[in-house]
């Protein structure tokens, strides 16, 4: 009985370090594209979250930790570049136009783009996934047309999150269905590796005109704790809870993650609530969590958090 409890405690911890971190990385990314270029960050990024996560795995299982077929690095290089560099570099960028808060609301939509991918694939979604899903497009077609230009936020900058959030749906997608390593620590290593290098040819434009002393303290913070809280913490906690808590209970990050954006953008950043945004991001909400109710435990579709590195081969316990 204790030791039930005490699962129990440390899930609703785990599923808090998730819900308040990976919530949080939408802040960091606009506190970090203060003063440094959107590219560059993103490449010191995820080649500082590769670098940390191969150094643990090769410490602790020694050289063949790390070892992958030909198949299965070609994999990981397309799913990291989709995931990471086309999902989480292009939200970077975007974000030097879009708060905080309207960017998570926006990428909140990824299961829906994930349902859309199915039906392009000749997958066959139930009737009230479907519907559930176009109602949460009406959600984001509001949000862009309503805020582009106003807000803090530019219709170009929603459109590249919105690209953003196509190119995670389209990674996870395509990552369970391409041959990847059965450890998602070796996966999250290697795809944070090699779209850090794609990040950084990305970001060569940007060398010419940068200066790290122009680098203020508090986005080199933001930086900072995109690399240890929003990555590290929040991926431990993330395959931990995947590996210990149902996957309803997990999945309930997808759409608490925005609502803790908002209100940390409004909080920290100053950055306005407007009618327009609560009720275009409660259509995405109820939409993502009818999706989530819907499919129950079908592994089939995949509600990742496009912010942090998460694992992207398929655990062993089911995915929603």
């Amino acid at each position: 009985m204790e030791k039930r409890l005490g699962t129990s405690l440390l899930v609703w911890v785990a599923l808090w370090t998730v819900y308040i971190v990976w919530g949080s990385t939408y802040i960091g990314i606009r506190v970090m594209d203060e003063t440094i270029p959107p590219m560059i960050g993103a490449a010191t990024r995820f080649l500082a979250v590769g670098v940390l996560l191969a150094t643990y795995l090769l410490a602790r299982r020694g050289r063949s930790a790390l070892r992958v077929s030909k198949r299965e690095l070609l994999s990981l290089g397309v799913v990291g570049t989709l995931l990471l560099a086309g999902g989480n570099g292009v939200l970077i960028y975007a974000e030097t136009w879009v708060p905080a808060g309207i960017s998570a609301l926006v990428v909140a939509s990824v299961p829906l783009w994930i349902v859309a991918l199915r039906l392009v694939g000749r997958d066959r979604p139930k009737a009230a996934t479907i519907a559930s899903t176009l109602v949460g497009f009406a959600g984001v077609a509001l949000l862009v047309l309503a805020h582009g230009g106003s807000e803090g936020a530019t219709a170009g900058g929603l459109l590249l999150v919105v690209v953003a959030s196509v190119s995670w749906a389209l990674g996870s997608y395509l990552s369970s269905r391409l041959p990847m390593p059965r450890d998602p620590l070796v996966s999250t290593a290697w795809e944070t590796l090699l779209a850090g290098l794609v990040l950084f040819v990305a970001a060569v434009p940007e060398l010419g005109s940068f200066h790290p002393g122009s680098v203020s303290i508090r986005s080199a913070t933001g930086l900072a704790y995109l690399v240890t809280f929003g990555s590290i913490l929040g991926l431990t906690a993330y395959v931990w809870l995947l590996q210990s808590a149902p996957i309803s209970k997990v999945s309930t990050y997808a759409y608490v993650n925005p609502v803790v954006a908002i209100l940390l953008g409004a909080l920290l950043l100053g950055e306005s609530v407007t009618p327009a945004i609560l009720l275009g991001g409660a259509i995405i909400v109820v939409a993502v969590a009818a999706v989530i109710m819907i499919e129950g435990r079908s592994p089939r579709v995949r509600t990742v958090e496009p912010v942090a590195p998460v694992p992207t081969s398929r655990p062993r316990s089911a995915r929603a």
